[in-house]
């Protein structure tokens, strides 16, 4: 190893893998998958000494166990329940699940795939990303240069907040993935609560982050609830499930485990159009909000603000959640456009955690086959789908188009 040990904690992951976590743990514990690494950057590419330290890293992560006070932690969240932390207690995570190849063969010269229980793969997407970041970041540029810009941009965004150049209303820090490094990460979410405590931020409020690890340290909030991969997974993992139906199987299993709790749904898994077919009135009252991640953010809202009112239900109780691609400036319009609605929240990740001089990777890892079948996300914006197999999307297509054009019912039956 060249570096020091970059995840250092289990608890250093996004909240939405413990809340998937558990109800994995509960519905889907046999359900084994296969994850694929994706650099979208064109002109990037991993040396074989850096492949050499991703390796290095995981396995250094792969020894790492949660302590109990951090099961202690986890036991007072309200929706967490004693036997996912039971489970937690003797869960660690296995190198022999990891395949790690510096191979010309991909563009950006690394390959990185992972595959067993989904209970195992699901929890390595966000530290492997962490690692690939911190590791690129500083062997490929001069690190110190780069944290100084960092500390610089993220000054001036404090000064923003402070003296109410953007209202953001409720706002998170959603970085972990995408992170310049760990101290970055740390001192971007360590710098925006000390604004919040001190009583500084008049254009919105800090939350809180999807880091749990940070969250624990600094005693706020962890964020997160569902990703694409709970949809994809629970839809069409099952051999027998139509894949147009994704959503209604993915929101069925999630109000099994967490009745109104923990209840911010993701739209965008196979369109929201589709999404909307099974968002009817049953789980548009039991969730929360939904969160945009895909596609024009304010046709997006408008979209699910109809559906509220013609469902009957007041959009002002709602909440929106918006978390692709944020800058400062986006969540602005977003915020003044949407506020007299609904409710109005953000995630902002990457310009919070990696803005530097340089332009960060565009980094993915995404869930591909599920019990031996390919899985897709079709998203609001076309050309986001990590998928193995062309003919599996061409399927999916033809699925949800049928679905849209033939299927007049509100989603089996609810």
């Amino acid at each position: 190893m060249k570096l020091n040990s970059i995840i250092t904690s289990l608890l250093e992951n996004d909240m939405y893998k413990f809340s998937m976590g558990q109800a994995i743990y509960h519905q889907f514990s046999d359900y084994k998958t296969t994850w694929t690494f994706k650099c979208r950057n064109r002109d990037v590419k991993f040396t074989p000494d850096m492949v050499d330290e991703i390796k290095s890293q995981i396995k250094m992560y792969c020894e790492l166990r949660f302590t109990e006070e951090e099961l202690d932690y986890l036991s007072n969240v309200k929706w967490i329940k004693g036997s996912y932390v039971d489970f937690l207690r003797l869960w660690q995570p296995r190198y022999e699940d990891f395949e790690i190849l510096c191979t010309d063969e991909a563009d950006c010269g690394m390959t990185i795939e992972t595959r067993g229980t989904w209970l195992n793969t699901s929890m390595y997407e966000i530290p492997v990303l962490a690692i690939v970041n911190e590791v690129y970041f500083r062997m490929a540029y001069d690190y110190d240069h780069l944290i100084a810009s960092f500390k610089e941009r993220l000054e001036e965004k404090i000064n923003w907040l402070a003296d109410g150049r953007y209202c953001l209303s409720n706002f998170s820090e959603f970085g972990l993935r995408r992170r310049l490094s760990a101290e970055a990460q740390e001192m971007a979410v360590n710098a925006l609560d000390e604004m919040q405590k001190g009583g500084r931020n008049i254009g919105g409020t800090f939350v809180g982050t999807s880091n749990v690890f940070l969250a624990k340290k600094y005693n706020i909030t962890p964020i997160g609830t569902m990703a694409h991969e709970w949809i994809m997974c629970t839809g069409q993992g099952n051999h027998k499930h139509n894949p147009a139906y994704s959503n209604w199987y993915a929101l069925d299993a999630w109000v099994k485990e967490y009745g109104v709790l923990n209840g911010t749904a993701l739209t965008d898994a196979i369109t929201t159009d589709c999404f909307l077919k099974d968002f009817q009135l049953t789980y548009a009252t039991l969730f929360s909000g939904v969160r945009h991640d895909s596609g024009d953010p304010y046709e997006w809202g408008d979209k699910i603000i109809r559906h509220y009112e013609k469902l009957g239900i007041d959009s002002k109780k709602k909440t929106l959640l918006f978390s692709d691609g944020l800058n400062f400036e986006k969540a602005d319009q977003l915020f003044r456009y949407f506020n007299d609605r609904a409710k109005v929240a953000f995630g902002i990740g990457t310009y919070i955690s990696n803005d530097t001089d340089v332009e960060p990777l565009n980094i993915v890892m995404k869930t591909t086959i599920c019990n031996g079948q390919d899985v897709a996300k079709i998203s609001d914006t076309p050309g986001k789908s990590v998928c193995k197999s062309q003919e599996y999307i061409d399927y999916l297509q033809r699925c949800i188009d049928w679905r849209m054009e033939h299927d007049s019912n509100c989603g089996k039956g609810k």
